[in-house]
C-alpha cells in the first residue's frame, strides 16, 4: 500500500480484518459517501472498478455490497470504489447520475493517494446500478474529462419504455423484479410516467441516440429477466457503433439470480464476470 493512501484514508475502519483493506469516507463538500477496497497483498498502482449499486433507483446502499466487494476485490485483483448516490423519488434524475459523476471526479483526484492507475478505471453496476453505470459512461464521454477503460453492466436497467411496450415478453419478469416494480422504479427516477416523451438518454441510456466512442462493454442478463430484451438491444446497438461488446444471456436465470451464489448458473456468471473484468483491467 502506498504511504499516501495510508495517510489519507483510514483503511480497516469498516468491516472486519481480512485480506482486503476497507475504508469509508465522504466526498468533501457533500454528503456523498464512498467505500474503498484494496487487496492487502498487492501494491499499486492498481486498476479500479467504480461501482454503482442497484436497487431500482429507489433503494440500496454501497455498504450493503461489502461482502460481495471484498470477494470481488480479491478475486479480480483490483481496487473498488463504491458510491452512495442519492435515491429517487426524493432525488429524481439527473440527481443520482450527477452524484455518480461527482464520485468519479473524486476518484480521479484521489487516485494517486489511493494507489490507483487512472488509465485502468472502469464503471460497473447491477440492475439500476448498471443503468447508472451506462449513463455515466455516456456522460463521461460527452463531457470529455475522463476516459473510462470499460463499462461492466450486470442485468442493467436501461429502458423505461419496457414498462409500456405493446408486446411485452411473455415469459420474463415473473420473479424478483416485476413489471409493477419496474413502473414504480422508473416513475420515481423520471418524475413522469415511464414511456413519456422527452426522457433523456442520461436517465434511460437506451434512449441515447449516439452510442459511439463508448468503452469496451460487458453485459450479462438472464433469459427470464424483465430486462433481457432491452439489454440485448443495447448490446446490438453498441456493436453496430463499433464498440467491443461481450454479451452473456443465461438460460433459466431471472433478475438477481446470482444472489443465489451456489447455483450452477450463478457460478458460471461469476466466472464470466471476473474473467471479463480481469481482461478489461489488464495493462
Amino acid at each position: 500500500m502506498a504511504r499516501a493512501a495510508q495517510a489519507s484514508f483510514d483503511f480497516g475502519a469498516a468491516g472486519e480484518a481480512s485480506d482486503v483493506e476497507v475504508a469509508a469516507t465522504k466526498i468533501a463538500g457533500s454528503e456523498l459517501g464512498v467505500m474503498i477496497y484494496r487487496p492487502r497483498r498487492l501494491a499499486g498502482p492498481l486498476p479500479c472498478i467504480f461501482h454503482i449499486h442497484g436497487g431500482g433507483y429507489v433503494t440500496g446502499s454501497a455498504s450493503r455490497m461489502e461482502p460481495i466487494h471484498r470477494k470481488l476485490c480479491d478475486s479480480a485483483e483490483c481496487a473498488i470504489v463504491s458510491i452512495d448516490y442519492r435515491l429517487a423519488p426524493e432525488t429524481p434524475a439527473p440527481g443520482p447520475l450527477e452524484d455518480c459523476y461527482a464520485g468519479l471526479k473524486w476518484l480521479y483526484a484521489a487516485a494517486e493517494g489511493l494507489g490507483i492507475d487512472t488509465k485502468r478505471i472502469g464503471v460497473m453496476g447491477e440492475s439500476a446500478g448498471g443503468g447508472l453505470a451506462a449513463a455515466l459512461a455516456l456522460l463521461a464521454r460527452d463531457r470529455g474529462e475522463y476516459s473510462l477503460a470499460f463499462q461492466h453492466l450486470i442485468y442493467p436497467m436501461l429502458d423505461d419504455r419496457t414498462c409500456v411496450t405493446p408486446d411485452p415478453h411473455p415469459f420474463t419478469g415473473e420473479f424478483i423484479w416485476t413489471p409493477k416494480s419496474n413502473t414504480f422504479g422508473w416513475a420515481s427516477l423520471l418524475g413522469v410516467a415511464p414511456g413519456s416523451t422527452g426522457v433523456s438518454g442520461y436517465a434511460a441510456p437506451a434512449r441515447a441516440s449516439d452510442l459511439t466512442k463508448l468503452p469496451r462493454t460487458f453485459i450479462s442478463t438472464g433469459a427470464l429477466d424483465l430486462f433481457v430484451e432491452e439489454d440485448i438491444e443495447y448490446a446490438r446497438r453498441l456493436m453496430r457503433c463499433g464498440v467491443p461488446v461481450e454479451l452473456h444471456v443465461y438460460p433459466g436465470a431471472y433478475h438477481g439470480f446470482d444472489l443465489a451464489p451456489d447455483a450452477r448458473v450463478s457460478k458460471q456468471a461469476q466466472r464470466d464476470s471476473v474473467d471479463a473484468l480481469r481482461r478489461s483491467m489488464a495493462r
